[in-house]
C-alpha cells in the first residue's frame, strides 16, 4: 500500500532525516515550513511536494491540507515539528513574543492535528506525532515560555492518545531528551537525527495490540 507523510516544521536537522527515510521507504514526501526556499535541495533529494504554512495561523493550516487534499489526498503520517524557545526572567519576557512563541509550539500542533484529525477519522486509520522536548516533562528556570509550550504539546498528545487511539488513529508524543547533532556536542555525545527518524518510523509500524502514546530519546550517557 502506497503511503504517504506530511511533515510540518521542517529544518536541516531531524525533519530531514525523517524525510529521507520515509522516502527511502516508499512514502510520498510533503514538507510544509515557513521558509520553503531552504528546502530546494531536500525537495529535490527526496522528490517532495513542499507547501508555505505559518502554523501559528489558522487560515494557513488549513489552507496547507487543502493543497495536500489535491495532492495526496489524507496523509498517513503527520509529524508536527515546530516549536520556539524564548529564554528570560518571567519579569523581563515580552508577552507578545511570548504568545507568538506558545502559538508556534502548542496552538500549531493542535491546528494541525485538527486538519489531520478530520480526515483520518473518514478513513478510520492514521498516524500523528509530535515532537516533544525535557521541557515537557519538568520546566527549567528562566525557561517558562518553552516548557508552557511543552507542557502544552503534550497534554495535547496525551489527550487525544485516549480519544483517538480506539479510533485507529496512532498518537505519537517524542520526548527528545538532549541536543540533537550528527557530531558530538559539549561533554556528552548528541543524539543523532537517523536515529530518531527510525524510531518515529517503527512508532507508526507498531501493531494496533501494542500501540505506545509517548517515548523518552536520549543518549546513553544523558543524565534524568
Amino acid at each position: 500500500m502506497d503511503e504517504s507523510v506530511l511533515i510540518v516544521g521542517v529544518g536541516s536537522g531531524l525533519s530531514a532525516s525523517l524525510a529521507r527515510l520515509c522516502f527511502l521507504k516508499g512514502m510520498k514526501v510533503v514538507l510544509a515550513s515557513r521558509n520553503i526556499k531552504k528546502l530546494e535541495d531536500l525537495k529535490k533529494e527526496v522528490s517532495a511536494e513542499t507547501y508555505k504554512c505559518d502554523t501559528s495561523e489558522i487560515e494557513s493550516v488549513r489552507n496547507l491540507f487543502k493543497e495536500t487534499d489535491k495532492t495526496i489526498g489524507t496523509p498517513n503520517l503527520v509529524i508536527y515539528n515546530p516549536s520556539a524557545r524564548l529564554k528570560g526572567s518571567i519579569t523581563e519576557l515580552d508577552p507578545e513574543k511570548t504568545q507568538e512563541a506558545i502559538n508556534i509550539t502548542c496552538f500549531g500542533a493542535f491546528l494541525v492535528a485538527q486538519e489531520a484529525s478530520k480526515r483520518m477519522l473518514k478513513r478510520k486509520r492514521g498516524s500523528i506525532f509530535f515532537t516533544g522536548a525535557t521541557a515537557g516533562i519538568k520546566g527549567f528556570a528562566k525557561s517558562s515560555v518553552f516548557a508552557m509550550g511543552k507542557f502544552g504539546l503534550r497534554g495535547l498528545a496525551q489527550s487525544l492518545a485516549r480519544e483517538l487511539h480506539p479510533q485507529n488513529i496512532h498518537i505519537g508524543h517524542f520526548v527528545i531528551d538532549g541536543a540533537i547533532g550528527k557530531k558530538p556536542f559539549g561533554n556528552y555525545q548528541s543524539i543523532h537525527p537517523d536515529s530518531i527518524a527510525k524510531t518515529y518510523l517503527e512508532f507508526h509500524n507498531q501493531d494496533r495490540s501494542s500501540w505506545s502514546w509517548e517515548i523518552e530519546l536520549r543518549t546513553s550517557v544523558e543524565k534524568f
